[in-house]
């Protein structure tokens, strides 16, 4: 397994649609995988999609633990091959995001709470589950890696992009408070 360089803001590759996966037993897509979960660890994010390790495939790594009432989540890592959510409440929660791609910024996002997902796992098995809460934000947002989209540009606003020094300093303390 190997560390993989992550590509940050500005590369052409977080900005184009991702192929999708056609032969998910493939050796290299096996390695793939080993290596974005490597990565993702070494530099301590809960996701990755492979346009993030400039690979323009629909692959993703997740190591997010899923809601305690979720069981017919997979457990972590969870890796998703060709996923799309198929539906989503209507219910936005605005709360915060980071990115391995957009280091030491933070800013909030307004995501969907509930999301139903299918996807392959990495064996070529159909995937179909529910995710919500955080879970659902980590998968939504490592799909927008997928058709080339940041969190960047989901903010309502900019007035609350910030970096992350300055998060830890004034804006998690606050929201502790609340």
């Amino acid at each position: 397994m190997a560390i993989l360089k992550v590509a940050n803001l500005g590369n052409p590759i977080l900005r184009i649609p991702a192929e999708p996966v056609k032969n998910i037993q493939a050796p290299e897509i096996q390695r793939l995988i080993d290596d974005m979960i490597e990565t993702m660890r070494e530099y301590h994010g809960v996701g990755l999609a492979a346009p993030q390790v400039h690979r323009s495939l629909q692959i993703v790594t997740i190591e997010a633990e899923p809601e305690p009432d979720e069981s017919t989540t997979p457990s972590a890592p969870t890796i998703l091959i060709n996923p799309r959510i198929v539906s989503a409440n209507e219910r936005l929660e605005e709360d915060w995001e980071g990115c391995l791609s957009v280091p030491n910024l933070r800013g909030k996002v307004p995501r969907h709470t509930d999301i139903e997902v299918q996807a392959h796992d990495r064996r070529g098995k159909l995937l179909s589950f529910p995710a919500t809460d955080f879970f659902a934000r980590v998968i939504q947002h490592e799909c927008d890696h997928l058709v080339g989209t940041v969190f960047l540009d989901r903010m309502k606003s900019l007035e609350t992009l910030t970096f992350l020094e300055e998060y830890g300093r004034y804006w998690a303390r606050h929201e502790d408070e609340e």
